[in-house]
């Protein structure tokens, strides 16, 4: 005996089921990740000439603050020093590079090509750049005196700042304007390598070995027992 033959809505679909995906409205790829800005650390000075003081320093700071680098900015000109104290610019790199010795540490003119002679202005136009994560370092003594630099406020403003004990200007240091101006910025020094990160106005105070080399004795041509901490960011009042 023959089956009937299936009506039309009585057939069996063979087919394999088909999954369906709910795909977004459009098509548009997510975006890619953001690279990794670099936490560069800049040590300003005349590195007149540099020392293995800058290098123990650069060292424990970038250990300290978590930075990825270290630039050595080294100034044209102190406009607070007779021009016949420093000597050439070229020398002074050339030494500088012999004496870093590290990859993570860079030798830098950039005053020099980007034609600024204030802090202020180097790193406003550093900063201007999507580049690094700057970091500002300076010893204690050029906190007590940083309210006579040019700028000193809109410098807070720009970068986070690391202030490294030297005696015996600490005292003073975070007694005077600057620091008072600005507590309410300051990090524990616990937290030190959230610096880089943090927005500005944001500073922390350090407490570090330190190296007994000093640039004024070298050119003297003698080694002081003073301890020497960090050197000066070279600034005009």
């Amino acid at each position: 005996m023959t089956a009937p033959l299936q009506g039309r809505h009585d057939r069996v679909d063979l087919r394999r089921p088909v999954a369906r995906i709910n795909r977004p409205a459009t098509d548009t790829a997510p975006p890619p990740r953001e690279r990794r800005r670099l936490a560069v650390g800049l040590l300003g000075g005349s590195f007149n000439p540099a020392h293995e003081g800058h290098r123990q320093i650069s060292l424990a700071l970038m250990r300290a603050l978590g930075l990825d680098r270290v630039w050595w900015l080294v100034s044209p000109q102190n406009p607070l020093k007779p021009s016949g104290e420093t000597a050439d610019m070229d020398e002074r790199i050339a030494t500088a590079r012999q004496v870093s010795r590290h990859p993570r540490i860079v030798v830098s003119d950039a005053e020099r090509r980007l034609g600024t002679r204030f802090t202020v202005d180097t790193l406003s136009r550093l900063v201007r750049r999507r580049g690094p994560r700057f970091v500002w370092l300076i010893g204690a003594d050029n906190l007590v005196q940083m309210p006579r630099w040019r700028g000193w406020r809109r410098i807070f403003g720009l970068v986070p700042v690391a202030i490294v004990d030297r005696e015996p200007y600490s005292y003073a240091a975070l007694g005077g304007l600057a620091a008072s101006a600005y507590r309410y910025g300051r990090l524990p020094a616990g937290q030190a390598r959230r610096i880089a990160a943090s927005p500005p106005p944001a500073w922390i105070f350090l407490r570090l070995r330190r190296h007994p080399a000093s640039s004024t004795a070298i050119r003297r041509g003698r080694n002081p027992n003073r301890p020497v901490g960090i050197p000066n960011a070279e600034e005009r009042p």
